[in-house]
C-alpha cells in the first residue's frame, strides 16, 4: 500500500481547511509540483468539494483529513467514495477521525467508534488501500496498520514519526501533517506558529496527551506552548530552513508531509507556497 500511494502523493503536500480550497488554489498547488491536498476541517460527507478539486486538476491527489466520524453517517461518505473513485480512479484517499471530546457533545468510546466506523466503510465496499486514519496513540497507529492504508498524524514532530513508523512497519503510508511559518526573524515566525498551536490545539486533550507522550512538560504547554514545543511542531524560518526541517519527517519514517502553511488572516498563501515550492526543490 506505501508504494502505490507514495508514487502518487510524492513527498510533500499542501494541508488546507476545506472551507479555504478552492479548484483555483488547486490547480495552483499542482502547478508548484506538490503531490496532494489535504481538505481540515471535516468536510461534509457528500465530499461534494473533492469532486471539484479533482476536476480541476490532472494527477493531483486529495485527501481528507479529516472526515469526523461522529459528524457523518459511514454509509453516506461510503457512497461519497464510490461516487469519486468512479469519476477519478486512483486520485482521492479517506481520511478519517474521532474529532476531540471538547467539540462533541456524544463522543464516547472513541476508539471502538473508530473502528466500527472503518468496518462499516469496508462493508459499504471502501476498500481498506483507500482509507487512512488519524492516529496519534499506539492503539489507533495499529488500528490503522492492521486494517487501513495508514495514518495521518496531526500536529505532530519527527519524534513521533520515528515512533509511528514502528508500529506502522514497513508497509503502511505514514504522512504526518507539519506546521510551516515562512519568516526569517525568529521571533516573528514562532510568534506566529504560538498563535497556531495554543488557540484551540492546547486545549484539546488528545494533543496535549499526546505532546506528554513524547516528552513535553506541563511546562511546555503551559502560556500558549514553549518555545521548545513551538519550535518542534511550527518550522518557521526562510524556505531553506524550513524545507531542512520538514524532510527531518522523511528521515524519520514518513512517506509524505502534509504541509500547513501559517498566514497572517486574510493573506493568500499562494506566494509561500510558491516560496516554498522552491525551498524543496519542487518548483520547475
Amino acid at each position: 500500500m506505501t508504494s502505490q500511494w507514495r508514487d502518487r502523493l510524492g513527498r510533500f503536500g499542501i494541508w488546507r481547511s476545506a472551507s479555504q480550497a478552492t479548484p483555483d488554489l488547486a490547480a495552483a498547488v499542482e502547478q508548484l509540483g506538490f503531490g496532494a491536498i489535504w481538505l481540515g476541517g471535516s468536510p461534509d460527507g457528500d465530499l461534494a468539494i473533492v469532486d471539484q478539486l479533482l476536476a480541476a486538476t490532472s494527477s493531483l491527489i486529495v485527501g481528507t483529513s479529516i472526515v469526523n466520524i461522529w459528524k457523518d453517517d459511514a454509509t453516506v461518505v461510503a457512497t461519497s467514495y464510490a461516487r469519486i473513485e468512479a469519476a477519478f480512479p486512483g486520485r482521492f484517499l479517506l481520511g478519517v477521525g474521532a474529532g476531540h471530546p471538547e467539540a462533541i457533545a456524544h463522543y464516547a468510546s472513541p476508539y471502538d467508534a473508530l473502528a466500527g466506523y472503518v468496518d462499516q466503510l469496508q462493508a459499504d465496499h471502501v476498500p481498506a488501500q483507500g482509507i487512512v486514519v488519524a492516529a496519534l496513540g499506539p492503539r489507533v497507529l495499529r488500528l490503522a496498520a492492521d486494517r487501513t492504508a495508514g495514518a495521518i498524524p496531526y500536529l505532530v514532530p519527527p519524534e513521533h514519526t520515528r515512533q509511528a513508523r514502528e508500529i506502522l512497519g514497513p508497509d503502511r503510508l505514514l504522512a504526518p501533517e507539519h506546521k510551516v511559518a515562512l519568516d526569517p526573524d525568529p521571533a516573528r515566525g514562532r510568534g506566529l506558529g504560538r498563535k497556531r498551536v495554543s488557540n484551540p490545539y492546547l486545549g484539546l486533550v488528545n494533543y496535549t496527551s499526546n505532546l506528554r507522550r513524547l516528552g513535553f512538560t506541563d511546562d511546555d504547554l503551559a502560556d500558549g506552548g514553549s518555545d521548545r514545543l513551538v519550535d518542534a511542531l511550527v518550522a518557521h524560518g526562510t524556505a531553506e530552513q524550513v524545507a531542512a526541517q520538514l524532510r527531518a519527517h522523511l528521515d524519520a519514517g514518513a512517506d509524505h508531509v502534509c504541509v500547513q502553511l501559517l498566514t497572517e488572516a486574510d493573506v493568500s498563501p499562494l506566494p509561500g507556497y510558491a516560496e516554498l515550492a522552491r525551498g524543496l526543490g519542487l518548483a520547475t
